[in-house]
């Protein structure tokens, strides 16, 4: 991610124990509910670790997938996935795609564009390179209203540390984050028959640990403030986060919702870009 997003991405390895075994979830759930009725390649916007590009791949096998991201790391761990044989991965800036006009039948971004400096820029780089009539699709965590296991945790750590209440506040209100933000962004960007669902998956944690471990890897917003907190506040947040996860139970199996916001469009027929 870029810079100024603070979005740490520097192991892929460890973001897949942090989120990506739950975007894989939410992958699947895109790619089944978003297919583009025509032929020809498919892009992957902000691609990651390979979550939605893999998910790509086992939908559409005889489709030519790209998938581009900054992260150096990522692209690494995708380009290893024995599910993601099929896609081509690059290094790439959303908001400045190196790729023709109208080259993709379906362009996706998941789990990215509320961290870019200028997401209005990334949509409409992504409808330049779509294809008239082709089908673009953004998602996006419901940070505020959706996203337990960050709810948990921010809230907790808010209560401890005026830097964590100033995180979660500007992750929980940013225009993207809200349920008309994604609409009003494609629709902006000049796509048309622009319609918004909403996708929960379910994450799965054996205990605390599970929880909490993956967190120290240090990747993401969350990650990076988690592992950056000097030693005893991060203990002091280590409790307070515990106390919330368990809840007055013994520590073992949580089952937390997360819903992401899910918006498509389509390039128009016909029209000159803007």
């Amino acid at each position: 991610m870029p810079p100024a997003s603070g979005y740490a991405a520097s192991n892929g390895a460890a973001y897949e124990r942090f989120i990506g075994r739950w975007t894989a979830r939410l992958g699947r759930e895109i790619a089944a509910r978003s297919l583009p009725s025509a032929p020809g390649p498919l892009l992957d916007v902000g691609c990651g670790t390979g979550s939605l590009s893999a998910a790509l791949a086992a939908m559409h096998p005889d489709r030519a997938i790209t998938g581009i991201d900054p992260a150096v790391a990522y692209l690494d761990f995708a380009r290893a996935r024995e599910d993601c044989a099929q896609v081509t991965f690059a290094s790439g800036d959303a908001q400045a795609l190196d790729a023709e006009d109208r080259s993709f039948a379906g362009v996706y971004a998941a789990i990215v564009l509320n961290f870019l400096a200028d997401p209005a820029a990334a949509a409409r780089e992504m409808r330049r390179v779509l294809r008239a009539g082709g089908l673009a699709v953004a998602a996006g965590w419901d940070f505020r209203g959706g996203l337990v296991y960050q709810r948990l945790l921010w809230d907790s750590a808010a209560s401890l540390d005026p830097d964590a209440a100033a995180l979660r506040d500007r992750l929980f209100s940013h225009p993207l984050a809200l349920p008309d933000g994604l609409d009003a962004l494609w629709r902006e960007a000049g796509f048309v028959d622009v319609t918004r669902d909403e996708v929960t998956i379910r994450m799965d944690f054996a205990d605390f640990d599970d929880y909490w471990q993956p967190l120290l890897g240090g990747q993401g917003p969350v990650g990076g403030y988690v592992a950056g907190l000097e030693p005893d506040l991060r203990r002091r947040v280590e409790a307070a986060v515990r106390a919330a996860f368990l809840s007055g139970s013994p520590d073992g199996p949580r089952s937390l919702t997360a819903t992401a916001w899910l918006v498509s469009g389509s390039a128009p027929n016909g029209d000159a870009r803007p």
